[in-house]
């Protein structure tokens, strides 16, 4: 019987009253949407949201409807609405710019009516390194300056999902574990895991100044505790899994810390994004000794930012 029923149980031996609403402090979300909580000093996995518990996130207080099983019903604290306010108009202007627009199109045989009109001898187009096409117009004369050019933008951020991955155990391939692990369960040796990118990270950034490197992971359901553990980061130099031992390189980062089926995000370190984005790295590893900190995870994938 897990916590969430021991206290459902002892909760449902009390009154009404008792047994209405609490807060309670998020952990974790889990790759399926539910959180893990922390309600009164209990770990409490997989509790379920209501539809209007939107932009989940660790840390968030919310109000938690008790009985057989919790279920979070609001998130408590300041209004959000300038928060998703400012992030729709975040993405307003992106797909503006995105979008190629011409106020009007109109012809005919006779000139344009109307003043500000002036004619192109030539017209030049090209397509530009987003895609998108460019008109030039050449003209005999001008009698209006043209509109300032649009301002530059950086380019789009690039997701790259591992091509491989594994783990190693004893300086070989270890096949009894499907996902990357990290620490030793049953004191046969300790695991380390890896993912694995082939030269695509370096491809990506390659004459891009890169200005952030984001990587995702879901903590497997069944290794280890349930409480939050952290993964213990590292680089490592292959491009594709290797037959014999997993060597490790710059680490460990202590960058994120999850409970059993969490999924979170960490930002790489500087030096380390400029190892990966010039080559000198090609992915990422987990490794760690005993049963502490024992977890297998899936994910991997990298978000690299641009700034130029």
């Amino acid at each position: 019987m897990d916590a969430a029923d021991l206290l459902g149980q002892a909760l449902a031996k009390g009154t009404t009253a008792e047994r209405q609403t609490i807060s309670g402090q998020v952990v974790d979300v889990t790759d399926t949407g539910t959180v893990n909580l922390d309600i009164e000093g209990t770990l409490i996995i997989d509790v379920p949201c209501a539809d209007s518990y939107r932009n989940r996130a660790a840390g968030d207080w919310v109000a938690v409807q008790l009985g057989a099983r919790p279920i979070v019903k609001w998130r408590l604290g300041a209004d959000q609405a300038a928060a998703d306010q400012a992030a729709m108009q975040a993405i307003a202007e992106d797909v503006a710019l995105d979008a190629q627009i011409v106020r009007a199109a109109t012809w005919g045989t006779a000139g344009p009516s109307g003043s500000g009109w002036q004619q192109v001898q030539t017209l030049y187009l090209r397509k530009n390194s987003a895609g998108k096409v460019e008109l030039y117009g050449q003209l005999a004369s001008e009698t209006d300056p043209p509109p300032p050019p649009p301002p530059t933008r950086p380019p789009r951020p690039v997701s790259i999902s591992p091509s491989d991955a594994g783990t190693w155990r004893g300086g070989r391939p270890d096949e009894y574990a499907a996902s990357p692990t990290q620490g030793d369960w049953t004191g046969r040796g300790d695991r380390r895991g890896g993912w694995f990118y082939g030269t695509s990270i370096a491809a990506a950034c390659s004459g891009k100044t890169v200005s952030k490197m984001t990587v995702a992971f879901t903590r497997k359901r069944g290794s280890g505790v349930n409480a939050r553990r952290p993964m213990h980061l590292y680089l490592h130099d292959y491009t594709v899994a290797p037959s014999g031992q997993l060597n490790l390189a710059d680490g460990p980062e202590e960058l994120l810390s999850l409970s059993v089926g969490a999924t979170g995000t960490a930002t790489l370190p500087a030096s380390w994004r400029s190892q990966l984005a010039s080559g000198a790295a090609r992915g990422l590893a987990i490794y760690s000794r005993g049963s502490r900190d024992y977890m297998s995870v899936t994910g991997g994938r990298i978000t690299i930012t641009f700034s130029a």
